[in-house]
């Protein structure tokens, strides 16, 4: 298997279990490890694979455990830096007994990952590099740091990866911002996953099979669109096809899409770039189909490093 690494937010996640409950009144947090590129490493660790986390985080307790959470699953540490003048970011989240979520994000350590600090990063070691956005968007050095990694990338002969993960609290009234930036890396990446709702949101496109036919008119990647209990859609080329997922019954979703990009680069990992670049179809679609797999056996657990702790290539059979 070849290195993969994964660049972006390491954070913990304070989930309030008094449900109904604004934050402002609960009472009872639970916590855990998080973060879109995070949960990306750990899964690609569990399954097997050889992974890099180049994040940021804090000299806390907080910071302490998201790096010996990272080192339990096997996912290398060496680029999770810890910053001494910013904590560890939290988000706080509480689900509403309307559907909706209560969301505080308290942004510390990760967004100050710098360009300059991921510029020492010998890209030469990695087969992939996976960019998954979510806070790498937001003001500040972390959105030079991926702006600059991403170029470097396209000098070397390595697959890029890349997953919006758009968060609406997070953006609010400035989606355009979050559109642009992604444009940036949709036209140059080589893989991309993005959910039924961010393609609408990033094309502008009114039905799902527009905003497909721009994503292949603009772009150059093989790519997944996640349905949820539907399956996924693939598309290669010009070609498109959903591919079920699997009947589970599930207890939490969060860290099914984290764990289905994990599984697709963990695959990818046993070619050299230019094999994957003459894949097919069917190639694409084994790939897709254990990719599946992976998210929906996510959901049988509570929390996503807790689900990636049972998560093997066993799943593959």
């Amino acid at each position: 298997m070849k290195k993969i690494l994964c660049v972006g937010e390491a954070l913990i996640d304070m989930i309030c279990t008094d449900k109904g409950k604004p934050l402002s009144e609960g009472q009872q947090f639970l916590k855990k490890p998080g973060g879109a590129p995070t949960n990306v490493a750990a899964a690609i660790a569990a399954l097997g694979g050889s992974v890099e986390l180049a994040a940021k985080v804090g000299v806390d307790p907080f910071g302490k455990h998201l790096i010996d959470v990272m080192q339990s699953f096997g996912v290398s540490t060496r680029w999770m830096l810890q910053d001494e003048n910013y904590f560890t970011t939290f988000a706080f989240v509480s689900l509403m007994e309307n559907g909706e979520r209560d969301f505080y994000f308290n942004r510390g350590a990760d967004g100050q990952l710098s360009r300059q600090e991921v510029e020492d990063i010998d890209l030469d070691e990695f087969s992939i590099v996976h960019f998954g956005s979510a806070t790498g968007f937001l003001p500040g050095p972390l959105q030079a740091a991926y702006q600059g990694l991403l170029q470097k990338a396209l000098l070397k002969n390595i697959l890029i990866s890349f997953d919006p993960n758009y968060r609406h609290l997070l953006f609010k009234d400035d989606s355009q911002t979050f559109i642009d930036q992604s444009w940036n890396f949709l036209e140059c990446c080589h893989f991309f996953k993005v959910s039924d709702d961010e393609a609408l949101l990033i094309t502008g496109a009114v039905t799902l099979s527009d905003a497909i036919k721009v994503l292949q008119m603009k772009t150059k990647a093989v790519f997944a669109i996640t349905l949820g209990k539907e399956g996924t859609l693939l598309s290669f080329k010009d070609t498109t096809r959903t591919i079920p997922s699997i009947d589970v019954k599930p207890v939490d979703t969060t860290g099914a899409g984290d764990a289905f990009v994990g599984a697709v680069l963990y695959q990818l990992s046993s070619y050299d770039f230019e094999k994957i670049k003459s894949l097919t179809f069917q190639d694409w679609d084994r790939i897709i189909l254990n990719a599946n797999k992976a998210g929906a056996r996510t959901c049988e657990w509570l929390g996503a490093m807790e689900a990636f702790k049972h998560l093997n290539n066993d799943i593959f059979k």
